[in-house]
C-alpha cells in the first residue's frame, strides 16, 4: 500500500465534495483534525469545528473509529466518505 490514499469526501453541511489524500499510517482521530481544521480555511470560516465530528463510508454508512488507523480500515483509493 503506498502512503496515502486518494478519497472523496462530501461534506454536507458545506454541500461540497473534495478529492483528498489521506495519509494511510495516521489514525482517523487525527485525520478529521486536519480535514476540519482546512474546511475552516477553504470555507472562509463557514464550516465551524464541533470536535464530534466523525468519519463515514458513505456507502455502506460505516463510522470509522477514531482509533484506527487508515491502512487498517477498508479506506481504499476512491473511497467516498462523509464527514459529519
Amino acid at each position: 500500500m503506498n502512503n496515502k490514499v486518494l478519497v472523496e469526501l462530501y461534506v454536507p453541511l458545506i454541500e461540497k465534495k473534495y478529492e483528498v489524500f489521506l495519509p494511510a499510517g495516521k489514525k482517523i482521530g487525527e485525520i478529521i483534525i486536519l480535514i476540519t481544521k482546512g474546511l475552516v480555511d477553504i470555507s472562509n470560516n463557514y464550516y465551524q469545528i464541533t470536535n464530534k465530528e466523525r468519519l463515514y463510508n458513505h456507502v455502506t454508512g460505516k463510522e470509522y473509529s477514531r482509533n484506527q488507523i487508515i491502512k487498517n480500515t477498508d479506506i481504499r483509493n476512491g473511497s467516498q466518505l462523509v464527514i459529519l
